[in-house]
């Protein structure tokens, strides 16, 4: 017995690695946990409760001419909304309706591209209809994390939480992930495949929009589902 707590104790000195999947708190997505009062984003397969728009900083929507096409489409099952990259600029789709407290589950994943690492999109909250105030979990393969220009009393404040990112939970392209952001009050969490891994305490924008975020490459979104909380 004694030979084996030495052995043990040698592990945890030399070994960190080897335990810190176990370092972060392991829960259910709170979609699994109270499956009870959400409503499903995609259910209207004409996307109409949903608006396109521009990102700040970055020019116009490159396919945002009255008739283009929208790069933004249901699959024929209806339970999958791709957006095709290679089609596109950097924008958004905006959830119509604007919320306080909510948690906004979402899962998504990148269709793999050969010797291509930078895929990027991100999952908006408490974002302004023009998004010059905008708040997301990045979504990243070196990580989920919350990012914005957010504001401060009135003021703009750049925002990233890479830093206090507690690990990197995001799987590979061609994995589905799953995230889940919680807002009540000046309380915010991000939830990814598992575990919290961001918290910020000091949210000073009360309400705004969530959505969906296209940066250049295809990804897919399923299952986006919105529980509105007191």
């Amino acid at each position: 017995m004694r030979t084996f707590l030495s052995l043990l104790a040698s592990i945890c000195l030399f070994c960190p690695a080897v335990f810190s999947q176990t370092a972060s708190v392991q829960s259910r997505s709170a979609l699994e946990s109270d499956p009870a009062g959400w409503i499903d984003l995609l259910a209207d397969r004409s996307l109409k409760e949903w608006t396109r728009g521009a990102l700040p900083g970055v020019g116009q929507l490159r396919a945002g001419n009255v008739g283009d096409p929208s790069p933004w489409n249901l699959d024929p099952s209806g339970q999958v909304l791709i957006c095709e990259g290679d089609k596109v600029g950097r924008e958004w789709l905006r959830y119509n309706s604007e919320l306080t407290n909510f948690i906004i589950h979402a899962e998504f994943r990148y269709p793999p591209v050969e010797g291509d690492t930078r895929y990027n999109s991100g999952i908006f909250f408490r974002t302004s209809p023009d998004a010059t105030a905008w708040h997301q979990a990045q979504a990243t393969l070196a990580g989920g994390f919350i990012l914005g220009n957010t504001r401060v009393k009135g003021e703009a404040q750049r925002l990233n939480m890479q830093k206090q990112m507690t690990e990197n939970r995001v799987k590979p392209a061609g994995e589905w992930n799953v995230f889940e952001i919680r807002a009540v009050g000046r309380q915010v969490t991000l939830w990814v495949n598992g575990a919290v891994v961001n918290e910020w305490n000091d949210c000073d924008v009360p309400s705004g929009h969530v959505g969906l975020e296209a940066e250049g490459y295809r990804i897919e979104f399923r299952n986006v589902r919105l529980k509105r909380l007191p």
